[in-house]
């Protein structure tokens, strides 16, 4: 039976969709490596730790060594910083270094060499920049492990400070070389990583007899589960082996008792989602790759005015009239991912849908048609021409006082015989005057943006990009300049768009002037307009102080702003970014942001090629 058993072919494995060649291997030959490849891992972890903590051992122990000389060295030097013999102060540092093995030497605290055991003080560089030095001239103890130029080594250094008359002198600094801890260690590397493979040696045939007693049962429960695939579910599976295997051979007798309620339960489940489709407000339209309609709920009934029942089958041409959503599952049909649109039913009375567009697969993940989620924002979009139209109004009526406000201030301001005082207060009204004119320019750009988007009155024309791009440069140029910030532009010349030119400038200059206001001076602005997968890329990225990502979800709102102190100094009203949204929006396009703290921002704007 075992003969049998091991014979018999794996690679192939009987499914109702025909035979499917699949490159399988035994459970045993799966654990066994596992368990080896654990051993190593653990010994090689094992291993690491042991040499890191040795190497920290003999490091500290190094460092502990050095200090205890420099102490030691400190006080033996009788005044050594005012010593006025450096002859016999060299030929003692040199001595005591010889005697210790160390390289001992004084830096006087401007960071001048005094005295050194191994070279003469002369001909050494300054060491106040000296990382165990400058921790040394600032009253602590330095230390540092580094290349020594003059030694031709790896040393660690330990520093200290000598005081005299409780003022700072200078530094005694005392160095070892390492190289031998780091050889010694290197030994201990290669002996560990024979000893491991060693012990995974010695435990490879006990891996080997665990793994074959873990795969066995589950051999075992494979019969058992191929006989219940042939339909034979009166004859249950032994419970045998471990307690797994046990319960999985529970479970599956189980699962033949449970056929029949789950088919039950799969019926009243279809009934369920019945009824929450005839309960949905939204229009649920499937239509399958022939564009004949497979199921329409209440919802798309009503919307529609047809019976739900009488539409199954027919094809959606002949249900539903209207161009629009007909254009829009075609659509559907020929992508493989979801897309969602706005449109507009043309009827007694215009209403606003949003439709979003699913594909819809079979068992096998063979695309079968296409599922339309119809959302109705008729009564939205009547709320937003009521505030849009608000807004609008109240920006425009407040224009006449504004501008009037500012005539009389200027006027007072031009007066010689004001005060400093009242002249002050004047600049402040006037200053606040034009941030509130730029406010409402801004409202009323945006409600313009906002109607003619909703309308579809802007209209979009294939235009070359670069000179858009151009001219929104030179209008930030004075702006750029004033802080010795450059703007480079590149950009195809026959690169095309299906775009409103003075709508997109707009919104270019936009971008422009927020990443000119961010940026640092005599700083660069980086402009480009490209073609990337089917689309044009019109990207501005600055080298500013850059957007954490928490604010980055928000940025295109209104008056939202990340640093309000920042935004009012420099002049900003909150709406810019909420206006190149727009003007994007009425362009079919989409606009996004990448950036990090201290790192910049790049503002990406993509368009549909024209």
């Amino acid at each position: 039976m075992r003969a049998l058993h091991r014979n018999r072919p794996r690679s192939r494995l009987p499914l109702p969709g025909g035979p499917l060649v699949v490159n399988r291997r035994r459970l045993v030959w799966q654990i066994y490596p596992s368990y080896l490849l654990v051993i190593i891992l653990v010994i090689v972890a094992v291993s690491w730790y042991f040499s890191g903590e040795l190497r920290s051992f003999h490091y500290q122990q190094t460092l502990n060594d050095l200090k205890a000389r420099a102490l030691l060295i400190k006080h033996q030097l009788q005044s050594p910083f005012g010593s006025s013999d450096q002859r016999q102060l060299n030929r003692f540092i040199k001595q005591l270094g010889e005697q210790s093995e160390t390289r001992i030497t004084l830096i006087r605290q401007n960071g001048t060499v005094l005295a050194d055991s191994h070279q003469r003080a002369e001909q050494m560089d300054n060491h106040s920049q000296r990382p165990e030095i400058l921790q040394a001239l600032a009253g602590q103890q330095g230390s540092s492990v580094r290349f020594s130029n003059t030694l031709g080594q790896q040393l660690m250094y330990v520093a200290i400070p000598v005081h005299i008359d409780n003022r700072p002198a200078g530094t005694i600094r005392t160095a070892l070389p390492v190289s031998d801890i780091d050889a010694t260690l290197h030994d201990i590397h290669w002996q560990l990583l024979l000893a491991g493979l060693v012990i995974a040696v010695l435990l490879a045939p006990a891996c080997w007899l665990l793994s074959r007693h873990l795969s066995r049962p589950l051999e075992l429960m494979t019969a058992g589960a191929q006989r219940f695939a042939r339909g034979d579910l009166d004859t249950p599976l032994k419970v045998t082996g471990s307690e797994e295997t046990g319960r999985l051979a529970i479970a599956m007798n189980q699962m033949a008792l449970d056929l029949n309620q789950r088919i039950t339960r799969e019926i009243e489940q279809r009934s369920e989602s019945e009824a929450i489709l005839g309960c949905m407000i939204e229009g649920i339209v499937a239509v399958d790759n022939n564009q004949q309609v497979l199921r329409l709920n209440r919802a798309a009934a009503t919307l529609f005015g047809v019976s739900p029942h009488l539409c199954v089958g027919q094809p959606i041409q002949e249900v539903i009239r209207e161009a629009e959503l007909q254009n829009f599952i075609r659509q559907a049909l020929n992508q493989p991912k979801p897309r969602e649109q706005e449109l507009i039913l043309h009827g007694p009375q215009r209403r606003y849908l949003h439709a979003q567009g699913t594909p819809l697969t079979g068992t096998n993940g063979e695309p079968i048609g296409v599922l339309i989620v119809l959302h109705d924002r008729t009564r939205l979009r009547q709320l937003e021409s009521v505030r849009r139209d608000f807004v609008a109004n109240v920006s425009h009526e407040l224009k006449t006082p504004i501008t009037a406000i500012r005539g009389a201030v200027e006027t007072l301001i031009d007066d010689d015989s004001a005060d400093a005082a009242s002249r002050r207060f004047l600049q402040i009204i006037f200053k606040q005057s034009e941030r509130l004119n730029a406010l409402v320019e801004d409202l009323l750009d945006l409600s313009r943006i906002e109607q003619g988007g909703t309308e579809g009155s802007w209209p979009l024309t294939p235009e070359p990009l670069a000179p858009v791009l151009e001219n929104a440069r030179l209008t930030c140029e004075s702006l750029a300049a004033k802080t010795g910030i450059q703007i480079e532009l590149s950009c195809p010349a026959d690169l095309k768009a299906q775009i409103h030119p003075s709508l997109l400038e707009q919104a270019v200059e936009n971008l422009l002037t927020n990443a000119i206001k961010y940026s640092d001076p005599s700083s660069k602005v980086i402009l480009q307009g490209e073609k990337t997968e089917g689309q044009v890329m019109i990207r501005v990225r600055d080298f500013g102080c850059g957007i954490s990502k928490d604010h980055q979800t928000r940025l295109f709102e209104r008056f939202y702003r990340v640093d309000m102190a920042r935004s009012r100094q420099l002049g900003g009203t909150g709406l810019g970014l909420a206006i190149v949204k727009h003007v994007v929006q009425s362009h079919h396009g989409d606009v996004a942001v990448d950036s990090a703290p201290g790192e910049g921002s790049t503002f990406t704007i993509l368009l549909p090629q024209g």
